[in-house]
């Protein structure tokens, strides 16, 4: 397997809220998470990591999915690359297309589902044949809708309530602390103080709620904000230092070890 295969596509989406991303590579990936649902189809290769629902083994032809937060990683299995391809839809669009409900989640990493797997082909198909003007976005819509709401309806649960013992509240306050600013956060003894916990406990029942602890969780953070940011338009620059990083250079490294594809290639596929 040759290391240094890695080509990723991105896409915006027919509506707010969704883009696709397009993988061709041997590289694997650290933790982290997106804020919206992934799901998508396994073309080639194999590939195993770490979830918030547990270890994940998906193969050619399987559908891979994630939570809205979900903590996961990636490694590549075998002598090949893998090659896959991603949905990634927001919590609203996901309700807006799929009659989905707050508290919703997919219920498994990997599927083994032919129909599903059919009807994500289907919206890439649209995405790439289907013209320009009202007629096509309508298809690519269609397809998109068609995918969302079979996945919720045939894989979608609720979430369980929490009976974690964890002081979500003291939490809460913490983690608004940190979103308080990106620049310059607090340290951990003033966010312990702000949870009503010793540093340990905070980082533990932080890590336990979350999936990170605070400052990788901030991290996701920064770089969920330098995401819209650029997508809107923001030089990568001015993006990077508004979100806490030290320069562009820093944003590019943590871009595209989290996400496979550099703030250039994001910010591009929104120009388009």
């Amino acid at each position: 397997m040759n290391p240094d295969i890695h080509h990723v596509q991105v896409r915006p989406g027919p509506v707010a809220g969704v883009h696709a991303v397009l993988t061709h590579s041997a590289r694997g990936f650290g933790r982290h998470w997106h804020d919206g649902f992934g799901f998508g189809v396994m073309d080639e290769g194999a590939h195993r990591s770490a979830s918030g629902r547990g270890p994940v083994l998906v193969s050619a032809g399987q559908v891979i999915t994630t939570n809205p937060g979900e903590v996961h990683d990636g490694l590549p299995l075998g002598e090949r690359a893998r090659r896959w391809r991603m949905l990634h839809v927001s919590p609203e669009a996901m309700a807006a297309l799929a009659d989905g409900r707050p508290d919703q989640e997919i219920t498994r990493p990997v599927l083994d589902d032919p129909l599903l797997r059919a009807t994500i082909d289907r919206v890439f198909r649209c995405w790439t044949t289907q013209g320009t003007g009202a007629d096509g976005e309508g298809r690519r819509a269609e397809a998109l809708t068609d995918a969302c709401g079979l996945l919720m309806r045939r894989h979608g649960n609720h979430r369980p309530t929490d009976a974690d013992g964890i002081d979500h509240a003291g939490l809460r306050r913490a983690r608004e602390r940190l979103l308080d600013d990106l620049e310059q956060p607090p340290g951990l003894d003033e966010l312990a103080r702000l949870a009503g916990l010793s540093r340990f406990q905070l980082v533990r029942h932080f890590a336990r709620a979350h999936g990170l602890p605070p400052f990788a969780w901030l991290q996701q953070q920064r770089l969920g904000r330098a995401r819209a940011l650029i997508a809107g338009g923001m030089a990568l620059s001015e993006a990077a230092l508004a979100c806490g990083f030290a320069d562009q250079s820093h944003l590019h490294r943590h871009f595209l070890r989290s996400f496979g594809f550099t703030p250039g290639a994001w910010r591009q596929a929104w120009l388009q």
